[in-house]
């Protein structure tokens, strides 16, 4: 039985390969095309940025903790241990799905940007790595007024280029 897309026939079909390998050979030009597109590397972008800035957000919150010295040291030190431990643990987990939130859509936003323009541009250089970074940090700095958006715009434009620079170095 013969499917559309899918080799006829079984085992070796003339070609030298057997059903096994047409397979393989299907699924990595379907993984290909996947990656090339603008949604899927968003997605993957903003799912990666999730888990590092989940990962990041943890390590960050175990590092504050509040001295007896601070009015808030003191509530925590008057908690009995268990509850003291409830209490660090839920701040570290709300501290840390919010790094995880904000380097999602940051992740997102760049990835999906920097893709959209490569593919209006038909060119893979650094131009659409800064362009992108421009854009997003004005996207990203919009909220508080025009001048933190040009300020995200050059901050994020100048990391992507320094970050692309580095990146595309031919290695000796």
């Amino acid at each position: 039985m013969s499917f559309p897309g899918m080799p006829s026939g079984l085992g070796n079909n003339g070609n030298g390969m057997s059903m096994e390998e047409q397979q393989q050979k299907m699924m990595v030009k379907t993984m290909q095309a996947a990656m090339e597109s603008c949604p899927a590397k968003t997605v993957l972008a903003g799912g990666m940025g999730f888990a590092l800035g989940g990962m990041f957000g943890l390590f960050m919150s175990s590092m504050s903790y509040d001295t007896p010295l601070s009015p808030q040291g003191q509530q925590l030190a008057s908690l009995t241990t268990r509850e003291q431990l409830k209490h660090g643990l839920k701040d570290m987990g709300a501290r840390s799905f919010s790094s995880a939130k904000n380097f999602a859509l940051v992740g997102a936003i760049f990835s999906g940007t920097e893709c959209c323009i490569e593919g209006f541009r038909a060119k893979n250089d650094l131009a659409n790595g800064i362009a992108a970074g421009c854009i997003t940090g004005g996207a990203l700095g919009a909220r508080a007024g025009p001048q933190a958006a040009a300020v995200g715009c050059a901050g994020f434009a100048a990391f992507s280029a320094a970050i692309d620079y580095y990146m595309r170095m031919p290695s000796n």
